[in-house]
C-alpha cells in the first residue's frame, strides 16, 4: 500500500502543539541542526511576508499500526525536518528575526531582532499571522519502508545530499548495520571530525566494507553504494558477523584514543588506525597512540621543512602525504598501511 494525499489544513500553532507527536529522527532522515540561525530566520521571514514555502511530507501512521512506526508516534517527517525545526525554534524563542527584517504589510513596524514572544507582546496581529499560517502538507500512507526511503531520496535529489545521507535512506542490512556502527562510542566520543552530514556513517560504511572483505578495498562512493545494494541479496549473517567484528575492534580503539582526539580530527586516517588496532598485539596497542602522535608531528614538521628546503625533507613522509590525497583507493590504503607499520616498527 502506498498513498500520497493532502493533509487537512492545519496552522503552525497546531503543528507546534503536536511537535512531540512527530518522529523527527526516522532512520532515513539526515541529521538536524543543519540550518544556521539566519536560514531559520529567513523561513520565518518568508511566512510573515507571504512568500511561498515548499510543501512538507509526513508519514501518517494514524491510519493503523505498522512496523514502520518505530517511535510509536502518529507522524514521522519525510521532507521538511529543517523547516519544522526552524518553526519550532521560533515559537520557543531560540531564534529572532533578522535585524534587517522588513514587514511588507507594514514597513513602518520595527520588527528586526524580535523573538516570537516579543512580537506576541508588542505586535499581537503579526504574531497571529504567523501562528495561524496554514502549512501545505502531504500525508504519506504506506506499510512499505522502501517506498518512504525512495520518496525521501527523490524529494531531495535537487538538494545537496551526501552519499552517506542517500545510503542511509536505502533499504537493506548495510544501512541498518552502518547506523549501528556509527552509534558506537568510538564515533560518539572519540572522533573529533564533524558528523552533521553523515561523515560518521560514511566512515562506518567504509569500515564495514573493509571488514566484510577482510582486506583493503576501494572505499569510494561507487563501491559503498554497490555494497549497500549487494546487501539486499547477500546473506544477512555474513554482513552481520562483519559488523560484530567492527564493533569489537572499535571497542579496542576506544581504549587507544582520547575523547575528541586530535588524531581523529579528520576521517581520513580512521581506516589506517582501525587496521592497525585490528592486527597488532595487545602489548603494541599500549604505546600505539604515542607512536601515532609522534608520526603525525613528524609529518607536520616535515611539511614545513619541505617549504623551506625540499632537499632536506623526508621523501617517505612526503610520499605518505601525497597518498592521502587518494585516500579511498585500494592501492593507496595498502601502501600507506605498509609505510605506517614500517615507521612505527610494528
Amino acid at each position: 500500500m502506498f498513498k500520497v494525499r493532502a493533509f487537512e489544513n492545519r496552522t503552525l500553532s497546531w503543528w507546534y502543539q503536536e511537535r512531540n507527536n512527530i518522529d523527527m529522527e526516522p532512520v532515513y532522515q539526515r541529521k538536524g541542526g543543519l540550518w544556521s540561525p539566519y536560514d531559520k530566520a529567513l523561513l520565518v521571514d518568508s511566512i510573515l511576508n507571504d512568500f511561498d514555502i515548499p510543501k512538507f511530507y509526513i508519514a501518517d501512521f494514524t491510519f493503523g499500526n505498522t512496523f514502520l512506526n518505530r517511535a510509536k508516534k502518529p507522524f514521522a517527517v519525510i521532507d521538511g525536518k529543517q523547516r519544522f525545526e526552524a518553526i519550532f525554534d521560533f515559537f520557543d524563542g531560540k531564534i529572532e528575526l533578522d535585524k534587517e527584517f522588513k514587514y511588507l504589510d507594514d514597513p513602518a513596524l520595527q520588527l528586526g531582532q524580535l523573538s516570537y514572544r516579543d512580537i506576541v507582546r508588542k505586535h499581537p496581529k503579526v504574531a497571529s499571522k504567523f501562528s495561524n499560517y496554514n502549512l501545505t502538507v502531504s500525508s504519506v500512507i504506506t506499510d512499505e519502508e522502501e517506498k518512504i526511503s525512495d520518496l525521501f531520496v527523490r524529494l531531495n535529489r535537487s538538494k545537496p545530499l551526501t552519499g552517506a545521507e542517500i545510503r542511509n535512506a536505502m533499504s537493506g542490512v548495510v544501512p541498518e548495520l552502518t547506523r549501528n556502527i556509527a552509534g558506537h562510542q568510538f564515533f560518539t566520543t572519540c572522533v573529533k571530525f564533524q558528523t552533521e552530514r553523515g561523515q560518521d556513517k560514511n566512515t562506518a560504511a567504509k569500515l564495514l566494507l573493509v571488514e566484510f572483505s577482510r582486506k583493503f578495498t576501494s572505499t569510494k562512493k561507487t563501491q559503498l553504494d554497490q555494497f549497500a545494494k549487494e546487501g539486499l541479496i547477500t546473506e544477512y549473517s555474513e554482513i552481520s558477523e562483519a559488523a560484530k567484528r567492527v564493533a569489537a575492534v572499535l571497542d579496542n580503539m576506544c581504549e587507544v584514543f582520547l575523547c575528541r582526539d586530535p588524531l581523529l580530527s579528520s576521517s581520513t586516517p580512521v581506516i589506517m588506525y582501525y587496521w592497525l588496532v585490528r592486527n597488532i598485539s595487545s602489548e603494541e596497542k599500549k604505546s600505539l597512540r604515542n607512536s601515532l602522535a609522534q608520526f603525525d608531528q613528524d609529518r607536520k614538521l616535515n611539511r614545513k621543512i619541505a617549504l623551506v628546503s625540499p632537499q632536506q625533507a623526508d621523501a617517505g613522509l612526503l610520499m605518505y602525504d601525497n597518498l592521502c590525497r587518494s585516500a579511498d583507493d585500494q592501492w593507496s590504503l595498502e601502501l600507506r598501511y605498509k609505510m605506517l607499520k614500517e615507521r612505527l616498527m610494528l
